[in-house]
């Protein structure tokens, strides 16, 4: 079974009133999403600040993660505009040891489909972990559309995608046209039912850090063949998608953990806190 089948959780980074990394905060949350249910941990993604953290907080971060779970494996999110600046992090990720990397399509220069593609080629064969593609293209401006998947699924180095583009069509050509042991992971919670009827193996769920027993039994359940079960959980958390949605990511998921005791709700600029209103549908819901 690929070690990425199953569900991934989303990790946010949480920080201490002065905007510190707060390490027992972290530690919390590890415990608490420490189940069958959860196959293994992304950090530095879209719910991890990444944007936010400089490369010693990132270093220092996945060296915590590190030691702190030792039983499941971690992705490391590693993306950017700087086609040659990554290479030269991911020389330092080599020595580091991880996973996978999850690498976000390049943002703000938008580049064409084949820039794309040299791009991911260049990191496949400058990484020694494998690569995970990450597609949302609300966040980046550059959608990676099926065939340039599929281009570069043919690389031995990367192994699947992370699709948040919210196109179903498009998933389902990635589906159709890829190789067999290429996968296809949801990167939307509210899609994830949906990508797994498909064919796809899982889910990199941003909801799992609050609800990680619930996301991951939906994933259990689909690729169990009990599709009516899977559904029937999936409806009861349509709610909680709402909002995490209401605030944006991760300011919406942390307003979440602090209402179960796992990190406060301090976020870098230019985010900003969740509001007291949406701290009390967390409650009420």
């Amino acid at each position: 079974m690929n070690k990425f089948m199953g569900t991934g959780v989303a990790l946010v980074t949480p920080f201490t009133s002065d905007l510190a990394i707060d390490y027992p905060a972290l530690k919390k949350l590890i415990n608490h999403l420490d189940r069958d249910e959860i196959n293994y941990y992304v950090i530095m993604g879209t719910t991890g600040e990444s944007a936010t953290l400089n490369w010693s907080e990132k270093i220092g971060l996945l060296q915590f993660c590190k030691n702190n779970i030792s039983n499941k494996p971690i992705v490391f999110g590693l993306g950017g505009n700087n086609t040659l600046g990554l290479l030269d992090q991911i020389k330092i990720i080599n020595k580091i040891g991880v996973d996978a990397i999850l690498s976000v399509t390049p943002y703000y220069n938008k580049p064409s489909q084949a820039g794309l593609i040299a791009h991911f080629e260049m990191i496949a064969e400058a990484s020694n972990a494998p690569i995970i593609l990450y597609n949302i293209p609300s966040r980046t401006a550059t959608n990676m559309e099926a065939t340039t998947v599929i281009a570069l699924a043919e690389h031995p180095n990367i192994i699947g995608i992370k699709e948040a583009s919210g196109d179903l069509e498009q998933c389902q050509q990635i589906m159709i046209h890829k190789p067999i042991d290429f996968i296809l992971i949801s990167g939307n919670d509210q899609d994830t039912v949906e990508i797994l009827q498909m064919g796809g193996c899982g889910t990199i769920s941003v909801v799992a850090n609050y609800k990680p027993v619930e996301l991951g039994n939906i994933v259990i359940e689909m690729m169990a063949g009990r599709a009516p079960n899977a559904k029937k959980i999936n409806e009861s958390l349509l709610k909680y998608y709402a909002l995490m949605m209401s605030e944006g990511n991760p300011t919406s998921v942390k307003t979440a953990l602090k209402t179960i005791g796992i990190c406060q709700k301090y976020v870098r600029l230019p985010l900003i806190e969740g509001s007291k209103a949406l701290e009390d549908k967390f409650i009420k819901a």
